[in-house]
């Protein structure tokens, strides 16, 4: 399995983010209780993790400072120009894992709204999880292709789902 995720309202509770301007870069943020210890469960998996997110990468880099080291690839808005639903963020994720299209169907895509995360990951072909445990976002799926494959109802559930998946794939 490989692991594309989101941040905000996925690991990070955006409600605890404090920022010096609105839109600026986040100078301090909270992550999900369990969050940390998630992804460095799954890095100690050998499962390749790329953060996949709307935003800024200066915000990401103070958000998750404890767990950097977890990640193997980092995708961000502003680095590519686009925001996810847009194909152009899973494009980037997959090269910057060095994936092929043959890879898809071992990827996950973890995140909070419907619209950008569940429906761009099944536009683009990868499995589509969606993190429903932050009240911040409808969660209600308005179109077919925002109907998730998997819900996680907490973020430390993340690492059965995967153990889920490798057994079925097996």
């Amino acid at each position: 399995m490989i692991l594309f995720i989101d941040c905000g309202d996925t690991l990070c509770d955006e409600s605890t983010e404090v920022r010096l301007v609105p839109g600026g870069v986040v100078q301090k943020a909270s992550l999900f209780p369990g969050a940390a210890e998630t992804i460095e469960q799954i890095h100690a998996l050998g499962i390749p993790i790329c953060l996949v997110a709307d935003g800024l990468d200066a915000s990401f880099q103070v958000i998750l400072r404890n767990v950097i080291g977890c990640f193997d690839g980092w995708v961000t808005s502003e680095a590519v120009g686009a925001e996810k639903p847009s194909p152009l963020m899973f494009e980037a994720a997959m090269k910057a894992m060095e994936l092929s299209d043959s890879d898809k169907p071992q990827i996950l895509m973890v995140g909070n709204n419907v619209r950008k995360d569940i429906a761009g990951a099944n536009r683009f072909g990868i499995l589509s999880v969606l993190a429903d445990y932050s009240p911040r976002y409808d969660m209600t799926p308005h179109a077919p292709d925002e109907v998730p494959r998997f819900i996680l109802h907490d973020i430390c559930d993340l690492p059965a789902l995967i153990r889920h998946l490798e057994t079925q794939k097996n």
